[in-house]
């Protein structure tokens, strides 16, 4: 079944500010990721392909029937994303039209209403310069930006739903991972299969690798390393950040293929390794067992993971599966590809790609 055909209302975005700010009573040095909110939300509903209602309200609590779709069948999609301050104190996003374009991927495959895009990117843009403010400065942290859609239909028929909420919301984030992270091979669980939602941004992908994750902390890691689900050898993802893995003198990392999350900042990586560094990246299949071998023969030099939560994260352990990797604290092609992606998003270097959005 198909989602019906989108149209949009002509009623533009509203705005309802908030009476008193709670910021005074937040210390945005000092902010954990994903526990503090903002000022305001945006708020809009689609019925039967129509979306209508776009407004921004002060941030509150949702009032849902017990009947709700999304409670029973998990029809819910995401995107992550983050606002930042440049040096000179304006705001900026960084390549929003690629998460706009994700989500609507997503919707696609859970057979949801796709958003458009004067609700999705406007809405976004009204609402970080309302709470502006909220943005920490660079050195604590960001912005980090949630948009998402639920099926709100009040029938518990195994169908999708005729209505959809869709929601953003806004949080001053601190550092997703302090340092260098451990993860956890498990050859057991898996995160996606062929024909699945791996490549969906879906909120189910996440409450099923929660076991995986209980069992990597089990075992003193920070996450879990996710193999292929049918040969349980093949790198897929971390579940929070796609995997690169300096092997001689190139960048390899596992191929999109439908079980893996299309990273918007994935795809600027290797743009940057290929265009601005001069490094082949190869994306390949690539197995643990190559991976443990080139630890052990001293090709592997570096491995990191890359998102807009981890940003670029270096990995200091594989542990699990029946290997055990240890990697070299030396990071030089992380170490520089993390100062680019940084220069560029903040504007402190030419933006040659188009990628940053001022938020004048």
């Amino acid at each position: 079944m198909s989602p019906p055909p989108i149209s949009v209302s002509s009623t533009p975005i509203s705005i309802e500010r908030v009476t008193e700010s709670r910021l005074p009573q937040v210390d945005l040095a000092n902010v954990a990721f994903g526990r503090v909110y903002s000022d305001h939300m945006l708020s809009a509903r689609c019925c039967d392909g129509v979306w209508e209602d776009p407004r921004i309200v002060p941030f509150g609590d949702l009032a849902l029937h017990p009947a709700t779709a999304v409670l029973h069948y998990a029809q819910a999609i995401f995107e992550g994303m983050k606002a930042h301050l440049t040096d000179d104190g304006v705001p900026v996003l960084f390549r929003p039209e690629e998460n706009w374009r994700r989500m609507n991927r997503s919707a696609r495959r859970m057979v949801m209403a796709e958003i458009p895009e004067e609700i999705f990117l406007g809405g976004i843009r009204e609402l970080v310069r309302l709470d502006r403010d909220w943005i920490p400065p660079n050195r604590f942290g960001s912005l980090y930006i949630r948009p998402f859609l639920f099926a709100a239909d009040p029938y518990i028929g195994v169908s999708p739903s005729r209505e959809y909420r869709f929601h953003i919301m806004t949080a001053p984030v601190g550092a997703y991972y302090e340092g260098s992270v451990s993860l956890y091979v498990t050859r057991k669980w898996i995160r996606a299969a062929e024909g699945g939602i791996g490549e969906a941004k879906a909120a189910g992908n996440y409450s099923a690798s929660y076991y995986g994750m209980k069992e990597a902390r089990e075992h003193g890691c920070d996450n879990v390393l996710w193999l292929d689900s049918k040969q349980h050898r093949f790198i897929e993802e971390c579940g929070t950040m796609n995997m690169m893995f300096v092997i001689g003198d190139r960048v390899v990392t596992p191929p999109l293929g439908g079980t893996i999350l299309p990273g918007v900042t994935r795809d600027s990586a290797i743009r940057l390794l290929r265009d601005q560094m001069g490094t082949g990246v190869d994306e390949r299949p690539v197995s643990i067992e190559e991976v443990a071998e080139a630890s052990a023969d001293g090709s592997l030099r570096e491995c990191f993971g890359v998102g807009t939560a981890a940003v670029v994260t270096p990995v200091a352990r594989l542990t699990g599966g029946g290997v055990e990797v240890r990697l070299p604290e030396d990071t030089p092609v992380q170490d520089e590809l993390r100062e680019r992606l940084t220069s560029i998003r903040l504007g402190r270097s030419p933006d040659p790609y188009g990628w940053v959005d001022r938020l004048l």
